[in-house]
């Protein structure tokens, strides 16, 4: 009976143990999960979980009695140490070893650390996983004003529920502007102003140099002054967890290099998730992507193909945030853009920016406008007219009717 083993026990690696089971693999499953639960979603803990909107259970992919049921080996709180792709064998940090026909890796990424004095400091916090906002969630209570290092969109989004939560609340970001990596200055803007809107003071072009406290932090040295803070959440980025891979002799440049079918260098360890780095045909490029959406897909183009499959990986880019009383919803990158149209009105909160190079939809951001997120991802890459996407009287599925 072959043996498939997958490391990560996240959104990528319970969707392939399971779809493994939908598409009919009858042999062993092993899952391995660092963490003590069993897979839960990440996108929510900056948003409803760390609100206390979400429960626990609800956080949950799967409930975990499901993983019994399909016989799936679930190991939780198991970190491995080292894989032997010769020997097809995995051995875990207490010394257990693992063998396996095909691996899978789905391991994820971690916060990108912030190499300042101070930085060790009690109430310096990272947001990645549920111990990070249990955490994050004791240190709130007692906190009065908060300092968020970064201005991407997980720091926006705790901005947010801080905020509600009665919190004063502060945004240091390095470049001239929020979510410069990620969007273009309209949508930086629009978010801006919205946090403004709601007490929060952004200071772009920020150069800090230390957190400092007794013990725990009480204050962020910047290069123009000093900030009070008793909670410090450092929001910076994401480094793919590699070490496994690249140990393994694997190929990798920032991620696990794989190809349209999840396929590694070694013919027998596949990748999926946050941790990969994967051509898309539909972008015409490589590239990482840090996205729950990603991850679920690849993870089942992971499973058919480990089973012996050759399907590709062909999906739009697409992600969410949720800030306030405004959700955004994404499709492609903006930055493929070389020219923008506005449906609706930015100052109602409802309205959807779509990007378009050579007369082709790119990309769209929209916010509060599901039917202009769900219509730009299925107008993704055709040949549309911007001016008739911009007037709110022409009917979107109309536009996607006559595309098709």
């Amino acid at each position: 009976m072959k043996e498939f083993v997958i490391v990560g026990a996240g959104q990528a690696g319970g969707t392939a143990a399971l779809q493994l089971r939908i598409n009919g693999f009858e042999g062993g499953i092993t899952l391995v999960g660092s963490e003590p639960h069993p897979p839960y979603e990440r996108p929510p803990l900056s948003k409803a979980y760390l609100s206390g909107q979400l429960a626990y259970d609800s956080l949950l992919l799967r409930p975990a009695q499901l993983y019994v049921e399909q016989g799936i080996k679930l190991l939780t709180d198991t970190t491995i140490g080292s894989i032997d792709a010769g020997a097809q064998q995995l051995l875990t940090t207490d010394q257990r070893s693992i063998q396996f026909d095909k691996l899978l890796l789905a391991t994820g990424a971690r916060p990108r650390n912030l190499a300042i004095p101070g930085a060790e400091l009690a109430g310096v916090h990272y947001l990645r996983t549920l111990a990070d906002v249990e955490a994050l969630k004791q240190t709130m209570g007692n906190a009065r004003r908060v300092c968020l290092i970064g201005g991407g969109y997980v720091g926006l989004e705790f901005a947010s529920v801080a905020t509600k939560a009665g919190l004063s609340v502060t945004v240091l970001e390095s470049a001239d502007r929020l979510l410069k990596r990620v969007t273009t200055d309209e949508m930086s803007q629009y978010f801006a102003d919205l946090h403004h809107a709601n007490g929060v003071k952004i200071c772009c072009n920020a150069a800090i140099s230390a957190l400092e406290g007794e013990g725990r932090v009480e204050r962020v040295v910047c290069e123009h002054g000093e900030i009070d803070a008793d909670l410090v959440l450092i929001g910076i980025g994401a480094i793919p967890n590699t070490e496994l891979a690249e140990a393994a002799g694997l190929l990798c440049e920032n991620g696990v290099l794989v190809d349209e079918f999840c396929q590694s260098s070694d013919a027998n360890i596949y990748a999926a998730g946050d941790c990969t780095n994967h051509p898309n045909a539909l972008l015409k490029k490589r590239l990482r992507l840090e996205s729950a959406p990603n991850a679920i897909d690849q993870a089942r183009v992971a499973a058919a193909n480990m089973m012996g499959d050759r399907e590709e990986y062909c999906s739009v880019p697409w992600f969410w945030s949720d800030q306030y009383t405004s959700k955004l919803q994404a499709v492609g990158f903006s930055a493929d853009g070389t020219e923008a149209v506005c449906r609706g009105n930015k100052e109602d909160h409802q309205f959807a920016m779509f990007y378009f190079s050579e007369n082709r939809l790119v990309a769209v951001e929209a916010v509060n406008s599901a039917k202009a997120f769900m219509a730009g991802k299925r107008l993704y890459g055709r040949e549309v007219d911007p001016i008739k996407l911009a007037d709110p009287t022409v009917d979107l599925r109309s536009l996607v009717q006559a595309s098709a």
